[in-house]
């Protein structure tokens, strides 16, 4: 159950303790960035089944799926690149200034948190603002290849749909079918968000360094996540294995509850917005 403005201090002082005293690695999912407009796969308020995002299996294979993932997400970014940190990315940024947070890792994919002044910072999934061919390994920006889209297809963005937290919207097949899908402009290869799709395993390299992130920090806060997807849920784990004290704020329920040192089930922002007036963060 969700606590109420009247036992928030109550819930969250052991938090406060420790942030007090410990060093933490922070560890963010899509509750964090709802409050800015941006939906979540699983939270209390979203109605019927959590939707599913694109494979990469489904990616790699069918290119009518790349050409619906690419429809749908031309119609999504302007949407998406909208987007603006709230008051909780700002409280996050505030605790890397203050020295409290070591480090930040994020299962998010919207940048806001660098967009809110956060720097120590692993967006573990990727983020939609850069785009990579998967035949020679370039880049290119979202907003560039944006610009590309509606040349190859103009009049497209009357279309719309409602929005993913992925950027990705919810069209028609028969809408999709006359999308013309942009090359890379470098080898004319497949381009691909630099995000990992589900099915595809994280970058090694970015794996280890989150791990050091938690590893030089002394405990973990977890901030907006379920933690059921395991590319998150594996922190928990290691902080326990490390003997780290486990904080969790999330508005419902999480995988780790049972692990956490101290848990609060609240909405993130008012949470957030509490922890930072009484760590003199805002």
């Amino acid at each position: 159950m969700t606590v109420s403005s009247s036992g928030l201090t109550a819930s969250l002082s052991p938090i406060v303790d420790l942030l007090r005293s410990r060093t933490t690695c922070v560890l963010t999912g899509a509750g964090i960035s709802t409050e800015s407009g941006i939906p979540d796969y699983r939270g209390p308020e979203r109605a019927g089944r959590p939707a599913t995002p694109i494979t990469l299996k489904e990616f790699l294979t069918s290119a009518e799926a790349r050409r619906r993932y690419w429809a749908r997400s031309a119609i999504g970014w302007p949407w998406m690149e909208s987007k603006r940190p709230n008051p909780g990315h700002d409280v996050v940024a505030s605790l890397e200034r203050s020295g409290i947070c070591h480090g930040l890792i994020t299962q998010n994919v919207d940048g806001l948190h660098r967009d809110a002044g956060s720097r120590a910072v692993v967006e573990l999934h990727g983020a939609l603002r850069s785009v990579v061919c998967l035949d020679c390994t370039k880049t290119e920006s979202r907003y560039s290849l944006q610009e590309r889209i509606l040349v190859q297809n103009p009049g497209w963005m009357q279309h719309a749909g409602d929005v993913a937290p992925d950027g990705d919207v919810h069209l028609d097949a028969g809408i999709t079918a006359s999308f013309r899908v942009p090359a890379c402009l470098h080898c004319g290869g497949t381009i691909k968000p630099d995000v990992v799709f589900f099915g595809e395993s994280v970058p090694a390299a970015r794996v280890e360094r989150a791990f050091s992130m938690l590893a030089q920090a002394e405990a973990l806060l977890v901030l907006g996540s379920s933690l059921t997807v395991y590319s998150g849920y594996r922190f928990v784990v290691a902080a326990v294995k490390q003997e780290k004290p486990v904080m969790i704020v999330n508005d419902g329920p999480t995988r780790a509850d049972a692990q956490a040192t101290a848990k609060v089930e609240a909405r993130l922002g008012d949470a957030l917005a509490y922890l930072g007036s009484t760590l003199d963060l805002v």
